[in-house]
């Protein structure tokens, strides 16, 4: 195991092996609850800074599926799958979360120059509203036995979806 890689899946307790991040919005769930399930709306604020969302197909109904592409300024493509498994418009969504090709196949995290992270994340999103004001939470759960979060691509991570979150707040407080 390389030193910069948490415990094993087996010794993680349920919080070290999930990632959770959560921030409110100064918007109605509703929109929010949008922003993540149109792909006309995930196109104007999915990845971090510098990147831009080219291809978003969304089958919003469990057992659907999500498949995007995620372009770097550079020309660097990611392209990423799920597959729905609960959908509770507008409080929650629960999906699978991995790494694909264009055609929508899994493929390893390697492919993207990342080995050690996990093949298959369980990704939870709920959405509360308080006085018009919506908390989100963002729960990336490892799934598959043996996997664990790296350090640094914890860290990354963590960047890349405060990024995101940056402008899905631009994004929705501005609709």
């Amino acid at each position: 195991m390389p030193a910069d890689t948490y415990k094993t899946n087996a010794a993680l307790t349920a919080d070290e092996r999930a990632l959770v991040l959560t921030r409110v919005f100064d918007a109605p769930r509703e929109l929010v609850f949008r922003a993540w399930t149109d792909p006309e709306h995930m196109k104007q604020w999915w990845g971090p800074r510098g990147f831009t969302l080219p291809y978003c197909k969304i089958d919003l109904r469990p057992g659907g599926k999500i498949h995007f592409c995620m372009r770097s300024a550079e020309g660097f493509e990611i392209w990423c799958g799920g597959i729905y498994r609960e959908i509770v418009a507008p409080e929650r969504i629960v999906s699978s979360n991995y790494f694909s090709n264009e055609a929508g196949d899994v493929v390893p995290p390697s492919q993207y120059g990342m080995p050690d992270w996990p093949a298959e994340l369980l990704m939870t999103v709920t959405f509360t509203e308080q006085a018009g004001k919506t908390t989100m939470t963002v729960r990336q759960e490892i799934v598959t036995a043996g996997d664990s979060f790296p350090k640094v691509g914890v860290e990354g991570a963590k960047q890349g979806w405060g990024e995101s979150f940056d402008r899905l707040a631009e994004y929705v407080e501005s609709a």
